[in-house]
Parts: structure tokens; sequence; C-alpha cells
């Protein structure tokens, strides 16, 4: 009888600790998490029918809001801020704005922001690194 419950105890050690190492995830993706909020560094500009705001020492400041599919990029400069910007995955660690083309793009990825954004005769610029 001893060595039967010895055996079942030893058997629960077991299976606990498997379980224990198997849940653990460690392939969680950055683009499913806010890996790409914070702040992006380098050149900005904008030009609207008005203005024509440029400089090589702006930032953007990048948030992730609750639809967890849309972004907000605070620009800079007085740079008017851009809302609610929708993305889709591309690749393992890339954010590509819903839409893009070659003349109006929004791309994220672990180290880089690039805007080439057109909207209502307004442009939005950015080239930006962490």
């Amino acid at each position: 009888m001893k060595k039967a419950i010895r055996i079942l105890g030893l058997f629960m050690l077991m299976f606990f600790a498997v379980t224990a190492i198997t849940s653990c995830s460690d392939d969680d993706d950055p683009a499913n998490n806010d890996f790409f909020a914070g702040t992006y560094k380098g050149s900005v500009g904008y030009t609207d029918g008005d203005n024509n705001i440029s400089s090589n020492d702006g930032s953007v400041f990048v948030t992730k809001i609750a639809s967890g599919t849309k972004y907000n990029f605070a620009f800079s400069n007085g740079i008017p801020d851009l809302n609610g910007v929708e993305f889709n995955q591309q690749g393992d660690n890339t954010l590509v704005m819903v839409g893009s083309t070659a003349t109006s793009y929004i791309r994220i990825d672990n180290n880089e922001l690039k805007i080439l954004y057109v909207k209502d005769g307004k442009s939005w610029t950015a080239n930006c690194t962490r």
C-alpha cells in the first residue's frame, strides 16, 4: 500500500511539473500587445493649405486604443494628431495601416515608424526610430 501511494505521489508531482512548464508561453507576439506603443524620434512633417511644418528633431507618441487594432499618433512641433488609425499585422512583428498604398501608408515594426499619410488635402510624414 505504501508503495502505491508513493507511486501515485510521484505521478502527481510529475503531472504538475509538466503542466507548469508547458503552460508558460514564450512565443508572445509583440503585435498582440502594447509593444509598438511609445515614443519614436526622428524627422516629422505636416502640410495643409495654410501650414508647412517640418523638423528633423521631432517625435511621435504612439498609443494603442481599446479596440486592439487601432492606434493614435501624437506628433510634436504643433503637428495635428492622427487618431483611430486601423492596422493589420504583417509578418511576425510588423503592423501596417489598413488600406495602405504606395502613396499613403503607416508602418510600425520593433524599431521604426514610417508615415506618409494623406487625407483631405493634408499630409503627415514621419521617419522615426526608438
